[in-house]
């Protein structure tokens, strides 16, 4: 096991999303018990199998990199962080369904890491979209789950769902919406272990099997980033 090649996954998002309650259950198949602020960056790992159930299955070690802190931290706080965005081989996006503006915060998660810039407010131009030029040859895979799913009132889902799916548009990206704290929302064969899986694989791909990462279409080549999708109620 120790010769598996690896691919490394950042997994980012405001603090209090549940990132730790999150990379916990996808590596060790359990809840986190008492879930505690990551300082810095923590790093767990996911055993996955590229390609499950064909010819070409191969088992690969998965790096969670869970990156703590917030994108209104300081510029040098910023700057720290910015020694955990190399070599990325995807993203997971992370927020909370209840919290309306860690969703609107996933934006700046994304250029901070894919710039690698210490100052990411620095690229939002005066109309309110991002200058996603910037960002024209990125290829990395992004994945985006929204959690808390079970705190969510029946008669508020449709509504909260609707506004969350400009995400999954915007970031060209599949969505998984769970309750970290009951892992049946990934139980095998189900949607979101399907996705899951198939973002992992893509990661994998582009990393090992890829030979030209410009024919890997990147959120960058959709339309640009609106907040106006996420402000509206």
């Amino acid at each position: 096991m120790a010769s598996l090649d690896r691919v490394k996954v950042l997994v980012l998002g405001d603090s209090g999303v549940g990132k730790s309650s999150l990379v916990h259950l996808l590596c060790q198949n359990q809840v986190l018990g008492n879930p505690s602020w990551t300082v810095g960056c923590s790093v767990d790992v996911r055993v996955h199998d590229y390609k499950e159930g064909t010819p070409e299955e191969k088992t690969y070690y998965t790096e969670l990199w869970d990156v703590g802190g917030s994108v209104g931290s300081a510029s040098s706080v910023k700057s720290t962080r910015a020694v955990f965005y190399n070599s990325v081989n995807g993203i997971i996006l992370v927020h909370d369904l209840t919290n309306k503006k860690s969703s609107q915060n996933l934006y700046r998660w994304s250029l901070e890491a894919l710039s690698k810039d210490s100052s990411p407010t620095g690229i939002i131009v005066s109309n309110g979209d991002y200058d996603r030029e910037q960002f024209a040859e990125n290829s990395v895979p992004l994945l985006l789950i929204g959690t808390k799913f079970d705190q969510i009132p029946e008669n508020k889902r449709n509504d909260v769902l609707t506004r969350t799916a400009f995400l999954s548009e915007d970031f060209n990206a599949e969505e998984i919406n769970l309750d970290c704290t009951n892992p049946r929302y990934l139980a095998a064969g189900s949607s979101n272990a399907v996705k899951l899986s198939r973002f992992f694989d893509k990661v994998i791909e582009k990393r090992y099997f890829t030979r030209d990462p410009s024919q890997m279409q990147s959120f960058t080549d959709r339309r640009r980033f609106n907040f106006k999708s996420l402000h509206s109620d």
